[in-house]
């Protein structure tokens, strides 16, 4: 039986691949209990800077596994399912002190789609797509999308996204902000990755703390945010990479940042 889930550690990057293609890698509650866990090692692990994800075969995910739903012999239904699966992923997303970067390598639908918005870089190949499928099954969206869409698209284009179940191609995608950038087909995998393996490479400490004021800045008032932006840039001027990141500029040489 082949893993729900593939773990790789490449140089400083985690790298965490939904594996039920067959499925569209959509979860059932072993996958989603996993997916928790790779991500608690990812954020104990000194030797992770930055986690990745990605899906395996023609679909990034989706969502919720239906077929679990409806087995008879599941005694697990909705009222568990998103407090115990789905909230902890994106909670621990969110409050990871780590870049998260998404690859989304095909369609990306209702808990899958909102998986992908909520990580910090989101990368797609260009045939992938974005759907808010909840409505056409009667639910909302769950998994942080009333959260983060509106704020990444904006109110007006974030309902209509929710209740009318559009398809939002790559590019569209990219175009109004709900993502960072989508690649050829031919070449996402080597290029998404390569995103990742760039934040390996920088100060860690400084993307942590970036993260969390981004973060933060969702409900602070501005005179907050200020206050808060002068605490965190005196903590990382007391980082090693600061001191490294200083030395190399005075030496015109490229820095090696060690995420310290």
């Amino acid at each position: 039986m082949s893993e729900s889930i593939i773990f790789e550690k490449i140089g400083g990057v985690g790298k965490i691949t939904l594996n039920r293609p067959d499925s569209y890698n959509s979860f059932t509650r072993e996958m989603a209990l996993r997916m928790q866990d790779l991500l608690d090692q990812c954020k104990n692990d000194i030797e992770i800077r930055v986690v990745y994800i990605t899906g395996n075969g023609k679909a990034f995910c989706a969502g919720q596994d239906i077929k679990e739903l409806l087995d008879p012999e599941n005694t697990i239904g909705l009222e568990r399912i998103v407090p115990e699966h789905y909230n902890p992923i994106i909670e621990k997303i969110l409050n990871l002190p780590k870049p998260v970067v998404c690859g989304v390598n095909g369609v990306a639908a209702g808990a899958g789609a909102n998986l992908a918005l909520m990580c910090d870089v989101t990368l797609a190949t260009k045939s992938a797509s974005f759907i808010q499928a909840f409505t056409k099954i009667g639910l909302i969206p769950d998994s942080g999308g009333t959260y983060s869409l509106p704020r990444l698209v904006g109110f007006q284009k974030a309902i209509a996204l929710a209740m009318l179940g559009d398809k939002v191609m790559a590019d569209e995608a990219e175009r109004m902000g709900m993502i960072y950038k989508y690649y050829d087909d031919e070449t996402f995998a080597d290029d998404s990755f390569a995103v990742a393996v760039k934040l390996s490479n920088m100060p860690t400490k400084a993307l942590a703390y970036t993260k969390e004021l981004f973060n933060r800045s969702l409900t602070n008032s501005f005179e907050e945010q200020l206050q808060l932006e002068a605490v965190y840039q005196t903590m990382a001027g007391n980082t090693a990479d600061y001191k490294e990141g200083i030395a190399a500029f005075v030496e015109k040489r490229k820095p090696t940042f060690k995420g310290e």
